[in-house]
């Protein structure tokens, strides 16, 4: 069954775009971290709030739609993910991050590959390095990692990987069921993608790590980019604003933390079969002098040899059709162009 390491086997990258800097050696930011002011460090607007959405609300299926057509982001309460799972993982992943970087090299990402430790897989396309490092886990592959970083205690590691995986691909399916649900499309196209997509293993999670930094102002943790596939579920530090959203008109938005929400994002593969409906959105993070923030993203997809196409009833698609896998590559080579690049 193909997923999302056959698709990015194909795009290797060199390593000097894998390896993240040491961050607990240095005492200020090189040249080579250091990013111009104006690249991304606009000013900020704090005052105005993305949608919070109760999932026990019987209006959530038209909120959601709301919230995704708006502002192609929204946070969730009564997800039912219990708070020892959000803060279990949070542990977890502090742990592994802990780790002195010779040991975290032992997991470093291959050139061709999709899981492991390493930078951004964004970061070729930027001629700075972010202030970021980052642990990707597609299905099982934690287990051969975890063995790797803790020989004789990868068990705890795995156990709680999983249990979560397992939690948000259950509620990546409900919050995508009430997504399909709120557009113009037949009960026969929400079943087939929803049931499609839950049996797939199309999902990834994303360990996340943006130590303190000597000099944030000069640093950015993640450069603005939209998510590939069809939502996103971030667990986010709940003391930290780290994450912020670009909006048309107004500028950069911060994400202000809901005690025990999670924050969910349209990715660009739901933006095509929203046919532009609901927008997904460009996203970065900030990094602190006094705070190491984690955080764990999950990301939700088909499987990559499906086909994407417009799914609303419209005279006029505005994408053409394409596989996943090809929608991959397309994005490998262009990052924040892909989506230009299949416009009928």
């Amino acid at each position: 069954m193909s997923n999302l390491s056959d698709a990015y086997r194909d795009y290797p990258v060199h390593l000097k775009h894998i390896i993240p800097l040491d961050f607990h050696t240095i005492d200020s930011v090189p040249e080579s971290h250091e990013w111009p002011h104006s690249d991304c460090l606009e000013p900020v607007i704090d005052e105005i709030s993305i949608p919070v959405i109760d999932l026990m609300d019987p209006n959530a299926e038209q909120l959601i739609g709301h919230a995704s057509g708006n502002w192609g982001i929204f946070q969730v309460t009564n997800h039912g993910v219990p708070l020892s799972m959000l803060m279990d993982v949070e542990c977890e992943a502090r742990r592994l991050f802990s780790l002195p970087v010779e040991e975290k090299l032992k997991v470093l990402r291959s050139p061709e590959g999709a899981t492991g430790y390493g930078s951004a897989r964004i970061s070729p396309f930027f001629s700075k390095f972010m202030w970021h490092e980052g642990f990707t886990i597609i299905g099982s592959s934690s287990l051969d990692h975890a063995k790797e970083l803790w020989p004789h205690d990868y068990k705890r590691f795995c156990d709680v990987i999983d249990e979560y995986q397992k939690k948000m691909k259950e509620l990546a399916h409900q919050i995508l069921l009430l997504t399909l649900k709120s557009l113009d499309i037949s009960e026969e196209d929400i079943a087939s993608w929803a049931a499609s997509t839950y049996e797939s293993n199309g999902a990834a999670l994303q360990l996340n790590s943006y130590p303190c930094c000597p000099n944030p102002s000069r640093a950015i943790g993640l450069a603005p980019h939209t998510d590939s596939l069809l939502l996103t579920i971030l667990n986010q530090t709940h003391d930290s604003s780290a994450l912020q959203i670009f909006r048309d008109g107004v500028g950069w938005i911060a994400v202000a933390p809901v005690p025990q929400a999670l924050v969910v994002n349209v990715g660009d593969l739901l933006h095509i079969l929203s046919n532009a409906k609901f927008p997904s959105v460009y996203h970065q993070v900030i990094v602190s002098e006094n705070k190491h923030r984690i955080s764990v993203a999950y990301f939700y997809g088909p499987r990559t040899d499906s086909e994407v196409a417009p799914l609303s009833k419209v005279e006029v698609p505005i994408y053409r059709s394409l596989s996943v896998k090809e929608f991959i590559s397309i994005k490998a080579k262009h990052l924040d162009k892909a989506l230009s690049f299949i416009r009928i």
